[in-house]
Order: structure tokens, then C-alpha cells, then sequence
């Protein structure tokens, strides 16, 4: 493989926690308790732009049903 033909960027993850709150996580090193990956390692930006698209409401999950049951939204 010419040096031309590796791409040396880091890699990273998406992460989500119980509470459905996205991050990024660097590839090789484990997830941090309560955070799962979601999908495939790519770019940062790659990342990132997941996350936008994923998370629309930044509310924890834990305060939506405590929104839901009371009634608010």
C-alpha cells in the first residue's frame, strides 16, 4: 500500500448512553460504562454530522417520559 493510499485520520464512534445522549468515542479504546456504539467508525466530521441528524431533542431520556407522563411535552 503506497503511503498515498492510507488514510492516517483518526477514526472514531458514535456513542449513546442510556439516557439516548450522542457523543463520539475514539476507535480502539473501550466505551466508557453506560455508552454503547452505534454504527461504523469514520471521520470525526463523518461523526458529528451523524449525531446532528440523530439527536433532535436534547432533552435525557429520563426527563421526555417524565414530560410525557405529566402531561408537557
Amino acid at each position: 500500500m503506497s503511503p498515498d493510499e492510507r488514510d492516517d485520520s483518526p477514526q472514531y464512534s458514535v456513542v449513546v448512553n442510556d439516557e439516548g445522549q450522542y457523543s463520539i468515542w475514539p476507535v480502539g479504546g473501550p466505551a466508557l460504562r453506560g455508552w454503547f456504539v452505534v454504527g461504523q467508525p469514520k471521520s470525526k466530521a463523518e461523526c458529528l454530522s451523524d449525531i446532528e441528524a440523530l439527536w433532535t431533542d436534547m432533552r435525557p431520556a429520563s426527563l421526555k417520559a417524565h414530560a410525557g407522563a405529566n402531561g408537557t411535552t
